[in-house]
């Protein structure tokens, strides 16, 4: 059973793009990590209630998120993503 790994981040107003396009770049780079199955990163075409940027994840196992999540670059991104946003998580094994 797979693992996923959902998160909708609310961008602040007032945020610039530029800082949007780089979070989204940190968001994409962690797809790279060993233990992701499949990674997702896009900006949602709904805006009526701001910027909302879609993390979509899968891993094989609850254990391998768990070592996703302790990842350097991984901690790096939340960092950033908390400068500049809000976020909803749903895990869930599918």
């Amino acid at each position: 059973m797979a693992y996923r790994h959902v998160v909708l981040f609310r961008v602040r107003e007032g945020v610039s793009q530029q800082a949007i396009d780089e979070a989204i770049e940190a968001l994409r780079a962690l797809a790279s990590l060993h233990p992701v199955r499949r990674w997702t990163v896009a900006r949602s075409l709904d805006e009526r209630k701001g910027v909302v940027i879609v993390e979509d994840a899968t891993f094989d196992d609850a254990s391998g998120f768990a070592e996703f999540r302790r990842a350097n670059e991984h901690v790096s991104a939340a960092a950033q993503m908390s400068q500049i946003s809000d976020w909803w998580v749903a895990d869930f094994e599918d």
